[in-house]
């Protein structure tokens, strides 16, 4: 099942183009990853997709559905998301649970799937030992990854991740993503994610999509497998 659907998006910044007749999808069960040089436009075609920046012209279409028929979910970290100041009341564990409250059980207490919901996301992102600090003591890569374990705990169906990696050793990086295939292959999520490390992940993605160019043209979609 398709959740995400771009046909010949063309960005412009004023009258610059930046982006030209962009073609990609990500289906449901897979790990795309969105590579290119620094400048390539990622991060700006990952906002003209979700409706953040409006496209000069091109179609996007995000399913309303998930492949069990319910709303489709959506979970996205944008890049150098967390910027908590020092004074931020909230522990670590507080804010990761807090990702588990949906609307309408606010004021309902967790349950034992949520609390190993958020200790799973915990775990994934190296923050288990951490997680009674007040969120205004961790440095700038801690806030990154409690951003990221938030965002885990809330179990989306479509997961839209810029270079969440920022700051995380080899080890951890390949932890993560071996949990990111597990969550497309095992559990059936759509996961896109933007990295500048795609040597060391080729191994763990299902689909590579590079943004290239020609010499003083816009970046354009080049599919490869990975």
């Amino acid at each position: 099942m398709r959740y995400v659907e771009v046909d010949g998006l063309t960005f412009y910044y004023d009258d610059e183009p930046v982006l030209e007749n962009v073609s990609y999808h990500v289906d449901a069960g897979e790990f795309v990853i969105l590579t290119g040089e620094n400048g390539a436009a990622k991060s700006t075609l990952i906002k003209s997709t979700l409706g953040l920046l409006k496209p000069t012209k091109g179609t996007i279409k995000i399913a309303d559905k998930n492949t069990e028929g319910q709303k489709l979910s959506m979970g996205y970290i944008p890049q150098q998301v967390a910027s908590f100041n020092a004074g931020f009341p909230s522990t670590v564990i507080e804010l990761v649970r807090s990702g588990r409250y949906p609307r309408e059980r606010w004021f309902k207490p967790l349950t034992k799937r949520d609390h190993q919901h958020v200790e799973k996301a915990l775990q994934a992102v190296g923050m288990w030992d951490v997680r009674h600090k007040r969120i205004g003591e961790l440095s700038g890569g801690q806030k990154q990854r409690i951003s990221l374990a938030r965002i885990f705990a809330t179990d989306p169906d479509l997961f839209i991740l810029d270079e969440p990696t920022t700051g995380m050793d080899e080890q951890s990086r390949k932890d993560f993503y071996r949990l990111l295939r597990h969550n497309a292959h095992d559990h059936g999520k759509s996961i896109l994610m933007i990295t500048h490390d795609h040597e060391d992940i080729k191994e763990y993605a299902d689909r590579q999509i590079r943004l290239v160019r020609k010499e003083d043209s816009p970046w354009r979609c080049f599919h490869m497998n990975s």
